[in-house]
């Protein structure tokens, strides 16, 4: 069941945000994505301040009284209509992730739906989400909700 944040969750929160960071790094070929030892605190800190900031929002999936999932989202980007850029005001699915022993069950998908909804409901026309390049299951289940390539960022080693 989806449920939303509260600061018991804490330790919980901060899991799944190692849980997601070892994902990301076990699929960097680059190498450059790490774990310090104050990871777990210093990251946690970071994504409190943007949902503070950015009228985020993180939404929990809990199953027999265990967090298994985490969806986190803000508003970092306004209406924009300048002399080269006009958008609507868009939110940001900063994290997602559901527990590696869950997948399969739907979970990611609800998550993904309540954070759409409540993004969609505080005006956002579009949704961002960044992906890996290297996370070909990422991109495959965000192309699947209906999400498009917009930005392409490359890199070469010097």
């Amino acid at each position: 069941m989806i449920i939303e944040y509260n600061s018991r969750y804490n330790d919980s929160v901060k899991e799944l945000l190692y849980e997601l960071q070892e994902y990301i790094m076990n699929l960097d070929q680059e190498k450059y994505n790490t774990i310090s030892p104050e990871y777990k605190e210093q990251y946690f800190n970071k994504v409190m301040k943007e949902v503070r900031e950015y009228q985020g929002k993180i939404m929990l999936y809990e199953e027999n009284n265990k967090i298994i999932g985490l969806i986190i989202g803000c508003i970092n980007n306004e209406e924009t209509n300048d002399f080269d850029f006009h958008a609507p005001r868009r939110g940001r699915i900063t994290e997602f992730i559901v527990n590696k022993k869950y997948h399969g069950k739907k979970i990611g998908q609800k998550l993904f739906k309540a954070m759409e909804e409540y993004l969609h409901g505080l005006g956002c026309k579009d949704i961002l989400i960044g992906v890996f390049a290297y996370n070909d299951t990422a991109r495959r289940f965000y192309e699947k909700n209906g999400y498009h390539l917009r930005m392409i960022e490359m890199t070469k080693k010097g």
